[in-house]
């Protein structure tokens, strides 16, 4: 590769010779910014129905001004309240036990030293992420059934149980059951996250370490952790900002009407209120209130990490 000489002046690539030179690339960016604008910003207009009495038949110019009415029944519906509890339980608990996870299989994958069973374990571990969750509901109902699921009568013919456990039709074993299928559905891609940031660790460090005498433990404890702190800590602060969020699908595949103290949480009383009840103003006042509060927890916990000395997030 030629040099450039000392002293020669720097080439400016002005936007017409980029334009001549990428037009494809452009074109093909502006694709994804245009789906963004479309779905994403072009729909914050219609955030002002949240101080509206909404009718679609009227519309916008048509619905009646409420002002700040629509919080005040937002925040005094006790279907809101139950909502909003669930949602923040449930989302903690994921937190507390499906974001570690990754964090573990990564490391314990990095240490492996057969290749070949390196890339097919991470083959297998991932894949659940591509699954919907109307598959995996299906998947579990079949094989968590009381009488005749697999995992109850390997269970009761290994002697643990005498009967079968509900794991899906009653709220303690429901709750549970419904954390570890997250977790078992996340991790994999959560690991590839952290891999990659694993293969930026300089590879100097782990031989100094091994010449002083430092074992697979404290090398694992002492350089890999340190080295992915800042990706840890990024997704830490991501994750905290979905705690007021909820998914719809995975509550519908898994939930029924045995459970469904446990399974109402902020997305099935959006969907509820909004489409079948048609209160739009109320569906869209809790949305922007989930936005908000997971807006200013990112921020919060992004102000703590730098605090105490990250990088943070923004």
């Amino acid at each position: 590769m030629a040099k450039r000489k000392a002293g020669a002046p720097q080439v400016h690539t002005t936007w017409e010779k980029a334009w001549k030179r990428d037009w494809q690339l452009y074109l093909l960016v502006l694709i994804p910014i245009l789906l963004v604008v479309i779905f994403s910003y072009a729909a914050y207009p219609g955030l002002r129905m949240v101080f509206m009495d909404y009718k679609p038949a009227k519309g916008y110019d048509g619905s009646e001004w409420v002002g700040f009415d629509t919080f005040r029944k937002v925040f005094k519906d006790k279907d809101f309240i139950r909502a909003l509890r669930n949602s923040i339980v449930f989302n903690l608990a994921d937190l507390a036990v499906g974001f570690p996870m990754p964090i573990i299989l990564a490391l314990i994958l990095n240490e492996l030293r057969y290749p070949k069973f390196k890339k097919v374990t991470q083959t297998i571990l991932y894949l659940p992420h591509f699954l919907s969750w109307a598959i995996i509901g299906s998947i579990a109902y079949t094989m968590f059934r009381p009488s005749s699921g697999l995992v109850n009568m390997a269970l009761m013919n290994a002697g643990v149980i005498t009967e079968g456990i509900p794991f899906l039709t009653k709220p303690l074993p429901w709750a549970i059951t419904y954390l570890l299928l997250g977790v078992w559905q996340g991790m994999g891609w959560g690991t590839i996250i952290y891999l990659a940031a694993i293969t930026g660790i300089n590879g100097e460090l782990y031989e100094a370490a091994m010449i002083d005498g430092a074992n697979r433990w404290q090398r694992m404890w002492n350089i890999t952790i340190p080295g992915i702190k800042g990706t840890i800590v990024t997704l830490l602060i991501m994750n905290l900002g979905k705690v007021m969020g909820s998914n719809l699908e995975r509550l519908t595949a898994l939930g029924n009407s045995q459970v469904k103290d446990y399974q109402y949480q902020l997305a099935v009383y959006i969907y509820e209120k909004g489409l079948q009840n048609g209160k739009f103003s109320m569906s869209t006042t809790v949305n922007l209130f989930q936005s908000l509060v997971g807006v200013v927890l990112v921020l919060l916990s992004d102000r703590i990490a730098k605090k105490l000395g990250e990088d943070g997030l923004l």
